[in-house]
């Protein structure tokens, strides 16, 4: 009972922060970092909508279910693609999370910089209704750059490239806001596909998206490696329907990979075209920070540089920093909220424009 009441009577004590993103959730309470890091899966039999497991048991069900039960994840290119499944997942997180679940917390949810007002709504809307007692969005890559240990609100420019499960972001980061960025709907997910997609071709063998991630992060590359890797892979082969074992090297899914890692590429490249002559000058000085699990593909920071000359360093958690970022502006949460009133009042702006916009701190 006594850390009941101390939770309760504890200012702000119960806050999170919650890096909702395609392929894993994390989420960070206050006073406690990172407590939960779980896949964005779920479970449900379809004949009743009941809820049969959420996170990682639910993941180990994906292709593996019967008809009867699906096991989807609920979050397509870091947005909400099924509004009331994904509503279930953040309760289960939240409640899990906490620890008592009679607490309602304040929480600051990560959302890509490139979603649209309604998509923004339609996060603190399943927050609000998985428990929460009030919502602010932080934008990723300003979270990225924070959890990183960059300092944001220093008057010079900081490029962050933050690559994730369902999107890659990139943005020009000074005086506490983004100056530049854009959003590019390609991340983990696309390079999974791609490799699937190329076994299916060349080797007519139709394998997973489990097989195709495993693959990705045991022999993919952006670039020649120094000693090329190879791997054995099982799946259906198309023609004989059975069950067939081939090799595959990281020369080939290299080459499957070509196409989305060109179009990150490119993404870097226009944003840096956008950007001021002074914080470009800025940016060729501190170099690109790059972080999101999609940077844990080999030689990702050695194309990246040798197609802009910039230097690029992966950050010291790529994994976490988004989490851990919106975990630390849990401590500006009033200034968020004043942020966020201030930008509901602005016009909108076209889908999928490059944004290029006078910074806004935190601390203001």
């Amino acid at each position: 009972m006594s850390g009941l009441l101390s939770n309760l009577t504890r200012p702000h004590g119960g806050d999170m922060a919650v890096d909702l993103g395609t392929a894993n959730t994390l989420v960070y309470v206050r006073g406690r970092g990172i407590v939960l890091s779980e896949p964005s899966v779920v479970a449900i039999d379809s004949n009743s909508g009941k809820v049969h497991a959420v996170g990682a048991d639910a993941k180990r069900m994906i292709g593996r279910t019967p008809a009867s039960i699906s096991a989807t994840r609920p979050l397509r290119h870091g947005v909400i693609a099924d509004f009331e499944v994904t509503e279930d997942m953040l309760r289960y997180f939240i409640r899990k999370a906490q620890e008592t679940r009679f607490a309602h917390p304040r929480v600051v949810m990560c959302v890509p910089s490139g979603v649209t007002d309604v998509e923004k709504r339609a996060v603190e809307e399943a927050c609000l209704s998985a428990g929460a007692r009030q919502v602010q969005l932080i934008e990723e890559c300003i979270a990225a750059a924070i959890g990183s240990g960059l300092k944001i609100e220093e008057p010079r420019g900081q490029l962050v490239v933050d690559v994730g499960g369902g999107t890659s972001e990139v943005a020009v980061i000074s005086l506490g806001g983004i100056v530049v960025s854009q959003s590019l709907r390609i991340g983990g997910y696309e390079f999974d596909e791609a490799i699937s997609g190329y076994v299916r071709r060349e080797h007519q063998l139709a394998i997973g998206q489990q097989t195709a991630e495993d693959v990705k992060l045991a022999i993919g590359s952006a670039s020649p490696l120094e000693h090329e890797l190879q791997t054995d892979i099982r799946g259906r082969h198309l023609v004989t329907g059975l069950p067939t074992t081939v090799t595959l090297t990281s020369e080939e899914v290299r080459t499957a990979l070509a196409e989305p890692v060109q179009a990150i590429v490119d993404v870097v490249k226009n944003t840096l075209e956008e950007t001021p002559p002074e914080l470009a000058a800025d940016i060729a000085d501190r170099g690109v920070a790059l972080a999101g699990g999609g940077a844990l593909l080999r030689a990702l920071d050695e194309l990246l540089w040798n197609e802009t000359q910039i230097p690029v360093s992966l950050v010291d958690s790529p994994l976490t920093c988004v989490a851990a970022g919106a975990g630390r502006s849990l401590e500006e949460f009033e200034a968020l909220a004043r942020s966020s009133t201030r930008a509901s009042r602005k016009p909108r702006r076209a889908r999928g424009a490059v944004r290029q916009r006078r910074p806004r701190s935190f601390g203001s």
